[in-house]
């Protein structure tokens, strides 16, 4: 018997076999993210009795995989962008609402990309230091800081007004003024202000390319042009609409106007009109961002990066668009805390939904994992990847969210909410604890009637998961 000792001095005395070359090793994903801002759940791909003309959105479902029951960790600008920042919920993040900035010290994902070997972009409204209304003319104010290597942070609507109506303090009213149209803009937006910036749809007077969801589009594609061949690449195009108010140009407004939306749910304020009205805006901004993913496809297609292009897209919370008659997000229900989530690219499985519960600020842990990069330091992220692979059909077992005083859990049928007033405390009065909320949306998916009262081992048992 010949030892192993012996067979490994043998062989290695034989003439070496030719060996065949080495496959070209492949190139890690690029990944787009398209990130849209207050973008309900069920208004991006056409369903029953809503007439939405998505079909880029609709390609992208078809060739990829759709999530239906995906929160956000807070429903509110820059909380929730906080959140999927750092890969941390509400709690840890350090952005309790839209008057604080997000602390320097706190790592993000960008940062952790850009050290691995990516070339790490964005543009439009990143809202990371919403208390620090000066983005600085060339939007590059803290984007070396959060982990970028290029790119350009815009005001969002409202704050691009307020800061900067006389003397620009964002690169999008830089560029208004240079052009000779900020007055016309601010003018604009200031009938649009008031008791419901929802209310005025009639068109703005900026023209189509100075629009501002073109205008951020446009600037991602800059990005995208000039970025070094050598490295994978990172893009995140951070669009400012459908966030109210619902200016839209003249263009996107001939699409909508002769089309019949459903009504909201659960609502006495308005008349069916002005509600359709305001819905056909919304739906004109949801389709021009339609748009602009089909001019994306048709540029990764023209460079050949298509087939190693992961695309994702979601938005940072939703919108109650007249549901219960509320307006915007900031509150515990669906169309406020739940958000769309696509994805698609290689190793993405086609043509498949899926209702596993995910927390918005997993994206974090997925977009390094398909970057082969570490995981994120101190960070409750999840890779969703396994989901994505169809290697795993679950992946949390109960979501939470939450913003100032109240709290909720959802575990994929019982929903329940603490510390939520429904109705303000009358003035001069004492603000009492509101009665918890709890809501099976298997039997009430809209919400409207809470049982509580009914179930309340629910309640226990829902209460011992809040933060």
């Amino acid at each position: 018997m010949v030892s192993r000792r012996g067979f490994l001095t043998l062989a290695s005395s034989l003439p070496a076999a030719p060996q065949a070359p080495r496959p070209a090793a492949r190139r890690r994903p690029n990944i787009l993210f398209f990130f849209p801002d207050q973008l309900r759940p069920d208004w991006f791909l056409a369903r029953k009795n809503l007439p939405l003309e998505t079909p880029n959105l609709a390609s992208l479902a078809k060739s990829g995989m759709q999530f239906t029951r995906t929160l956000v960790s807070s429903p509110l600008c820059a909380p929730s962008r906080a959140c999927l920042a750092t890969g941390k919920d509400y709690a840890r993040a350090g952005v309790r609402n839209n008057g604080q900035d997000l602390p320097l010290d706190q790592p993000t994902f960008y940062q952790v990309l850009r050290e691995s070997g990516y070339h790490v972009m964005g543009c439009g409204k990143f809202d990371l230091h919403k208390a620090t209304p000066d983005w600085g003319i060339d939007g590059r104010r803290f984007l070396p800081e959060w982990g970028f290597s290029d790119g350009v942070d815009s005001a969002g609507k409202m704050d691009a007004i307020a800061s900067g109506a006389a003397e620009p303090r964002d690169p999008y009213m830089a560029y208004l003024h240079r052009r000779g149209l900020a007055t016309a803009h601010v003018e604009d937006f200031r009938r649009r202000t008031g008791n419901n910036s929802y209310l005025n749809t009639e068109p703005s007077p900026l023209p189509e390319e100075a629009y501002c969801d073109n205008w951020i589009a446009a600037r991602g594609l800059d990005l995208l042009r000039r970025a070094p061949s050598a490295k994978p690449w990172f893009l995140q195009i951070n669009f400012a609409g459908p966030h109210n108010p619902v200016d839209i140009t003249r263009r996107m407004e001939r699409t909508v106007r002769r089309r019949q939306f459903p009504e909201p749910e659960d609502y006495e304020e308005h008349s069916v009109e002005r509600h359709n009205a305001v819905r056909q805006n919304y739906t004109a901004m949801v389709e021009n961002i339609d748009r602009w993913l089909g001019i994306y496809t048709e540029e990764l297609r023209k460079r050949g990066e298509l087939d190693n292009t992961l695309i994702f897209f979601s938005s940072d919370h939703g919108e109650m668009l007249g549901d219960h008659d509320r307006w915007g997000k900031s509150v515990p229900y669906q169309p406020s805390v739940a958000v769309p989530l696509l994805v698609a690219g290689p190793g993405v499985s086609q043509a498949f939904s899926s209702d596993a519960l995910i927390a918005h600020y997993d994206l974090a842990a997925t977009f390094l994992d398909f970057a082969s990069a570490p995981r994120l330091a101190d960070s409750s992220s999840l890779s969703i990847r396994p989901l994505l692979q169809r290697k795993a059909t679950t992946h949390r077992e109960y979501l939470l969210s939450a913003l100032d005083r109240w709290q909720m859990v959802f575990d994929g049928r019982y929903k329940l909410i603490r510390g939520f007033d429904t109705e303000p405390p009358a003035k001069g009065k004492p603000r009492t604890e509101p009665r918890p909320m709890l809501f099976d949306l298997k039997l009430d998916p809209n919400e409207t009637s809470n049982i509580a009262r009914e179930a309340p081992h629910q309640v226990e048992r829902l209460s011992k998961l809040l933060l």
